[in-house]
C-alpha cells in the first residue's frame, strides 16, 4: 500500500517527512538527514520542503578586477573549478588583472501578440503609444521609477506566422528583477490589448538579457604562460587556436563554454542569483550569429595573449531569496560589492580565469592532471578514507590499475590492517 501523498503541500514537516520515509522504506539513519540539514525558514521559499540539499563553498583567490583585489567565493561539487579559477586569476594577475567594461544594464520582458493579418500595422500602432505604454509600465511599479530605474523604452519585432513581440526594457536597479518586471509587462499587457484591440497571449520576462552585457578583458605577455617544457609564446599559440576551434566548431564549443560557466555558476550560487538563467542566456548569446559558438576569444601576435569575455549577466544583489539567504549576503561582503553592476564584472571576470586555466592546461599537460587528482580525493572520501588515511590511499589509487569504488575500499581496508599489524 502506497503512503499518502493527497495534499501534501498542507501538511506539516513531521507529515511529509513520515510520508516520504513510509513510501521510500527509509532506515532511521536515512530519516536523521532531513533533520541534519533542516532550516525552518526555508518553507517559505520553495513548496512541499523537505531539507536542505547542502554543496561546498569555497574561496577562489588571486583576482585583480577593475584594480580591486577581490576573493572570489564559489559555490561547487566539482573538483578543481575553484584551483582552475584562482590558477587562471594568478596569472593574469601578473599581466595587471581584468579590465571590464559595462555600458548599461536593462532587463527585456516580452508581450506576445498572436493571430495578426498585419502584424507591421499593429507594431506601428504600438511604437505611437510607446509614451504612453511606458507610463503604465512605471505606475505598475512606481517605487522602481523613485530609485532612478524604470521603464526605458519599447521595441517591436514581427516575429512571422502572424506573432509580433513588444519587448519592454526595464532599468531594474539592484535587483535581477524578474518579478517586477513580470508585473510591469502584465500591466503594459492590458493597455496594449487596448489600442491594438487584440487578446494578447502572453507576457513574461526574457533570460537574454542583450541589453545588460558586460566584459572582461585581460592582456597577458607570452612569457607568463611557460608550462613545464612549453615555451609561453608556444602556449599562447596554441590557446588561440584552442579559441578558434571553440568559435568553428560546436562540438568543442558546448565544453568550452561548460567551462566558462563553471566559474560563472558557482559565484551565481553563492550570492544567492538564479544560475539557470545566466545559462540560458548565456547560451543563446553563444548563438547570436546563427552558430553556437565559444564564448571567448583568445588571440596572440606573438608577444602578448589577449582574451575577451562579453555575456548577458543580469544579476541582483537585493530581492528574491538573498534577503533571507545568510551566506549570500555574507559572500557580497566578502567580495566586497554593494552593487548588481559590480557582481557582474566578477562573474564575468571568473568566467574568463576559469577559460584561460582550463585551456591553458588542455593543450599543454592535458586536463586529466589536476583533475583526477581532486577526483581521486573525492573517490577516497566516498569510500570512506579518514583525511589522516587520504595522502597513502591516493598515492596508491594512482599506481592502482582500477580508479574505482571497490578498489579503492580495498586499498582502505588494507591499510588499515597494516596500521593494526603495526600497532600490535
Amino acid at each position: 500500500m502506497s503512503a499518502d501523498f493527497r495534499h501534501f503541500y498542507q501538511k506539516t514537516w513531521a507529515e511529509r517527512t513520515a510520508v516520504v520515509a513510509e513510501q521510500a522504506h527509509l532506515t532511521a539513519a536515512e530519516q536523521a538527514l532531513f533533520k541534519k540539514y533542516y532550516v525552518t525558514e526555508h518553507h517559505e521559499i520553495i513548496e512541499n520542503y523537505l531539507t536542505d540539499y547542502p554543496l561546498p563553498m569555497g574561496l577562489a583567490v588571486n583576482f585583480v578586477i577593475d584594480d580591486q583585489p577581490k576573493m572570489v567565493p564559489m559555490v561547487t561539487e566539482e573538483p578543481s573549478v575553484i584551483a582552475a579559477a584562482s590558477n587562471g586569476a594568478k596569472i593574469v594577475k601578473r599581466a595587471g588583472g581584468f579590465i571590464t567594461t559595462l555600458d548599461r544594464r536593462e532587463m527585456v520582458g516580452q508581450i506576445v501578440l498572436e493571430k495578426l493579418t498585419d502584424p507591421e500595422q499593429t507594431a506601428a500602432t504600438v511604437e505611437q503609444h510607446q509614451a504612453t505604454l511606458l507610463k503604465v509600465a512605471d505606475a505598475a511599479h512606481p517605487s522602481l521609477k523613485k530609485r532612478g530605474g524604470g521603464a526605458r523604452r519599447i521595441r517591436t519585432r514581427v516575429l512571422g506566422q502572424g506573432y509580433l513581440s513588444i519587448d519592454l526594457f526595464v532599468d531594474v536597479q539592484a535587483a535581477m528583477g524578474a518579478n517586477m518586471l513580470n508585473s510591469m509587462l502584465e500591466a503594459v499587457a492590458k493597455s496594449v490589448g487596448v489600442i491594438t484591440k487584440t487578446n494578447p497571449l502572453m507576457s513574461i520576462l526574457s533570460n537574454y538579457a542583450t541589453a545588460s552585457l558586460v566584459k572582461a578583458e585581460c592582456t597577458i605577455p607570452v612569457g607568463l604562460l611557460q608550462a613545464g617544457r612549453y615555451s609561453g609564446a608556444l602556449v599562447a599559440q596554441k590557446i588561440a587556436a584552442a579559441s578558434t576551434v571553440a568559435q568553428i566548431d560546436p562540438y568543442r564549443a558546448t565544453t568550452h563554454n561548460k567551462g566558462i560557466m563553471n566559474g560563472i555558476d558557482a559565484v551565481a550560487i553563492a550570492t544567492g542569483n538564479d544560475w539557470r538563467a545566466l545559462e540560458s542566456g548565456a547560451h543563446a548569446y553563444a548563438a547570436k550569429d546563427g552558430q553556437y559558438r565559444g564564448m571567448s576569444t583568445w588571440t596572440t601576435d606573438g608577444q602578448v595573449l589577449r582574451g575577451s569575455l562579453e555575456l548577458p549577466l543580469p544579476v541582483g544583489v537585493v530581492g528574491g531569496s538573498i534577503k533571507i539567504n545568510e551566506l549570500a549576503q555574507l559572500n557580497q561582503r566578502l567580495l566586497g560589492i554593494q552593487t548588481a553592476p559590480e557582481l557582474e564584472r566578477v562573474l564575468v571576470a571568473t568566467g574568463l580565469a576559469q577559460n584561460l586555466a582550463a585551456l591553458r592546461a588542455l593543450v599543454t599537460t592535458g586536463i586529466q592532471q589536476g583533475h583526477m587528482h581532486l577526483q581521486l580525493k573525492s573517490l577516497a572520501l566516498a569510500a570512506g578514507a579518514t583525511p589522516a588515511e587520504l595522502p597513502v590511499i591516493l598515492q596508491r589509487l594512482e599506481l592502482a590499475p582500477q580508479q574505482d569504488l571497490a578498489t579503492t575500499q580495498q586499498l582502505i581496508t588494507a591499510l588499515r590492517q597494516t596500521k593494526e599489524e603495526t600497532d600490535d
